[in-house]
């Protein structure tokens, strides 16, 4: 399996870098292996012709039914005091019972069955960020969320008063689970997606209009400047011109105005060509395994936003991760791939929705707006994965190059959290290979996501190289909370569950200063990376 080939890289890798207690490492490793396998092997599984399929299901939950329910108890009163015993004693945050893998099985699962431990810092991750690997709800107990006076949560559906007494204990045992937890609003505040800081500051300033004026004036221009464009974009681009500047800056877009049009009616024809050509196959023997784990990851993103529940989307998604999946054989899809298409497709429908994009209907647009909006995600996200592709091909090196790259800079820039994880033996592999894998779109709200997306887009090399910076600045932004904990268990349940549900366009703007710093600081002074 993939996870277990990563992590024997991974061994050599600490083997000729680390030289002294290497051995040690290296057991370490092998117990990061038994935890990859565990509890994210579909991760780190290209499945486009692979030998084997995904992972069942119901060997993991067999395994956590056999664990008796006591064992919380021992597990929150003895600390862990390595990677293998913490793996041992614990369930990945990331697959908490995956109804939709037990449904296409056959598994069955009551809601009485024993949780795993620490099962309750699962779902605070799963709740407090917006790609948690919970299972979603299906689209109608989406749309109809209550809020805490009993109504919908977007005023649109209104359940039956016989419909709403059979469900009175479900309701009241999820509000019970939700008021347990810190910091859990009954409505997400991951699943908002407006441009405004938390804080509630106006949609528009003066300083905002007039950046917005400039916008227009250099995207009305017969040929736009696009170093012009880059240096506006870094700050930030204004909703009401991000999908215009994103087609550009992405690269899918000519400079030129007279040409647009054309090109984006030859390109969008050219992906529906494909979907005629080989959507077809996606039940043939040699492509069936690509397809199921795509149809299994979808209904799994961004489960908190309803718009991402409802069928057509998750057509849509189907669509353009198969079919970019069949014309990339050298990685094929792997999972996290299915969260990068999420930013392009909430871009480009902003364009015809004004607000409430989270609960928009796709259906109400017409045929041919779905369907450009598809066609310009599906181009939008092979331009970006064109430039971090190794990422996902075999043993997804370009993974491990940047994770031990991240090591080395944190080493030169805060040897102090870097003496406090060799101290509780916490690898960086361990909860950077998510921040990588996904581009930190698991660690952060979808709102975020997009204003760093503004940035990525305007700095050269900004989904590969820039973006090591954005992980380096990141991890020193919990320095106190990293420092503050002094055993194993808890700084990697903290690196795993970084509490950012509050973050806006603000804390979003500080992270890339800080990242541009570093970057300006060390990216041309290269014995800075080593010791």
């Amino acid at each position: 399996m993939l996870g277990g080939d990563l992590t024997l890289v991974s061994s050599r890798f600490l083997l000729m870098s680390r030289g002294a207690g290497a051995e040690q490492r290296v057991e370490r490793c092998l117990g990061l292996r038994i935890y990859l396998n565990l509890n994210i092997p579909r991760l780190m599984q290209p499945v486009y012709g692979a030998q084997h399929p995904p992972l069942d299901p119901r060997i993991q939950h067999t395994f956590l039914k056999d664990t008796p329910k006591t064992n919380s108890l021992n597990v929150k009163s003895k600390k862990a005091s390595s990677f293998h015993e913490f793996a041992r004693s614990t369930n990945d945050a990331w697959d908490i019972e995956d109804e939709d893998d037990e449904g296409l099985l056959g598994a069955t699962h009551t809601s009485a069955a024993p949780r795993p431990p620490l099962s309750t810092l699962s779902e605070c991750e799963a709740d407090a960020h917006p790609a948690g690997r919970q299972s979603p709800p299906r689209p109608e107990p989406c749309r109809d969320r209550l809020q805490p006076d009993g109504g919908p949560a977007n005023g649109r559906v209104v359940k039956s008063s016989s419909e709403a007494q059979l469900n009175t204990t479900a309701v009241r045992s999820t509000l019970q689970k939700q008021q347990s937890l810190p910091m859990r609003p009954i409505i997400p505040l991951v699943a908002r997606m407006s441009d405004q800081n938390a804080s509630g500051a106006p949609p528009m300033t003066i300083r905002e209009k007039s950046r917005l004026d400039k916008f227009r004036q250099l995207l009305a221009a017969p040929n736009t400047d696009l170093e012009e464009l880059r240096k506006h974009s870094w700050s930030g681009i204004p909703r009401e011109v991000r999908p215009i500047t994103w087609r550009l800056l992405s690269g899918y877009l000519p400079a030129n105005m007279e040409r647009r049009e054309l090109v984006l009616r030859r390109k969008r024809e050219e992906y529906f060509g494909f979907i005629e050509q080989y959507y077809d196959s996606r039940t043939d023997e040699h492509h069936r395994d690509t397809y199921r784990q795509i149809h299994t990851d979808i209904p799994r993103t961004n489960p908190l936003i309803p718009l991402f529940q409802q069928p057509l989307v998750q057509e849509v998604f189907e669509r353009i991760l198969f079919i970019w999946a069949i014309r990339h054989p050298a990685s094929g899809y792997v999972q996290g791939i299915n969260d990068l298409v999420t930013p392009f497709f909430v871009v480009f429908l902003s364009e015809f929705v004004e607000e409430d994009v989270e609960n928009f209907e796709m259906s109400a647009l017409p045929l041919e707006t779905q369907r450009n909006i598809e066609a310009d995600s599906f181009w939008c996200m092979s331009k970006l994965l064109d430039g971090i592709q190794d990422n996902y091909t075999f043993a997804q090196p370009g993974i491990q190059i940047k994770v031990k790259a991240l090591e080395e800079l944190v080493s030169r820039i805060d040897e102090d959290i870097h003496s406090h994880f060799q101290k509780y033996e916490v690898e960086y592999l361990q909860f950077a290979f998510r921040w990588m894998n996904n581009l930190l779109m698991r660690e952060l709200p979808l709102r975020c996501t997009i204003r760093l997306w503004d940035t990525y887009q305007a700095e050269s090399e900004g989904f590969s190289h820039f973006h090591l910076y954005v992980c380096a600045a990141f991890l020193i932004e919990w320095r106190k909370e990293i420092l503050s904990m002094s055993d194993f268990q808890n700084l990697l349940m903290l690196l795993q569950n970084l509490p950012t549900i509050h973050w806006g366009n603000e804390e979003v703007g500080l992270l890339l200063a800080e990242a541009y710093r570093l970057k300006y600081m060390f990216a041309d002074a290269p014995n800075h990376y080593r010791r």
